[in-house]
């Protein structure tokens, strides 16, 4: 989740536990602590370019790390906050705050390590985007009223408010996984791992993937009062033992394959650029494969050298506009069984 909502996030919980004296400083230290988790974005390597993927939402984002996390960021907010807050307090409000993040992440399609060091599944409930401002601005504005009013009841609105969002963004999950087999189901394919996620900022507009015959389908449907889908493309599902059968298996660049694959869960395919392997499940425009990063397989490389890593950030205008005629239906139409 952007960190504009897990900060925020931290603060409306510890909010929960202080009294009115102490909402400020509480919801301060909550929100450092909701914030925390994400300091692991500075585990990088310049050579090695899928290293901060490995280490992103790993081991800071999982439960058993909570309470490490909480103590880490006490220590560092008793500095700002020793005369205001006990040590006990200020350990309370950066357990909450912490805990929020993990399982927050974990409510997006990115997917977060909650079980490690136990599991490395990466954990994705697809219920809402990475940045979503339905969810994030009223949690904001009840935090900053709490806070001017010294009115616990506006932070449980706020609590309140969140899991019906949630929950919201469950009930459009199912619809959507829903219409996917449909769209599966009117073409004669067999709807082999399919996948939801909402499309950026809003839980109207999904996109969907699945699996038939070596392609990976990806269509967008809109979720308002009636179903409809708008057609997309195919793209072909990345082969790993084939497509690149020049490759040595012992390479850096053949492993770095297999890491890549285990980040995107699988939803690996080939595009016009037959050196670029793009993760499937990202693009601007919820139809369409033009993945937003990728990995480029340089056969000249020596074979201790990594992958390059790619980012699209190509005709973003033109993205938006075919994003917005999404969302208000243009070229879409309902779902006819």
């Amino acid at each position: 989740m952007d960190p504009v909502t897990q900060g925020a996030f931290g603060a409306i919980f510890a909010q929960t536990i202080s009294n009115k004296k102490k909402i400020l400083f509480g919801s301060i230290v909550g929100c450092c602590a909701g914030l925390a988790p994400d300091l692991d974005i500075f585990i990088r390597s310049v050579s090695d370019p899928l290293l901060k993927l490995e280490y992103h939402r790993q081991f800071t984002h999982s439960i058993i790390f909570i309470p490490i996390g909480a103590l880490i960021v006490t220590l560092f907010t008793r500095i700002l906050f020793k005369k205001y807050l006990s040590l006990g307090e200020t350990y309370l409000f950066s357990f909450l705050g912490y805990a929020t993040h993990g399982l927050l992440d974990a409510c997006t399609s990115y997917g977060t390590q909650l079980l490690w060091p136990f599991s490395d599944e990466r954990i994705s409930w697809n219920y809402i985007s990475v940045v979503d401002p339905f969810l994030s601005i009223p949690v904001i504005l009840s935090i900053i009223f709490a806070i001017i009013f010294k009115n616990k009841l506006i932070t449980l609105f706020g609590i309140l408010y969140i899991f019906i969002y949630l929950i919201f963004g469950a009930f459009q999950e199912n619809r959507a996984e829903s219409v996917g087999k449909s769209i599966a189901n009117l073409r004669s394919h067999e709807s082999k791992n399919l996948t939801v996620k909402p499309s950026l900022g809003n839980l109207f507009l999904w996109k969907t993937i699945y699996e038939d015959d070596g392609f990976y389908y990806v269509d967008a449907v809109r979720l308002f009062a009636k179903s409809e889908y708008c057609q997309g493309t195919k793209i072909k599902k990345l082969d790993i033992l084939n497509d690149f059968s020049e490759l040595d298996k012992k390479s850096q660049q053949y492993k770095d394959i297999k890491r890549f694959n285990w980040f995107s869960q699988g939803y690996l395919g080939k595009g016009i650029d037959e050196n670029i392997i793009t993760d499937v499940r990202y693009s601007a425009v919820p139809n369409e494969v033009d993945g937003l990063w990728g990995i480029r397989i340089n056969l000249n490389k020596p074979a201790s050298d990594h992958i390059d890593w790619v980012v699209n950030r190509r005709n973003y205008l033109e993205k938006w506009k075919r994003f917005f005629d999404l969302l208000l239906g243009k070229n879409c139409q309902d779902l006819i069984n």
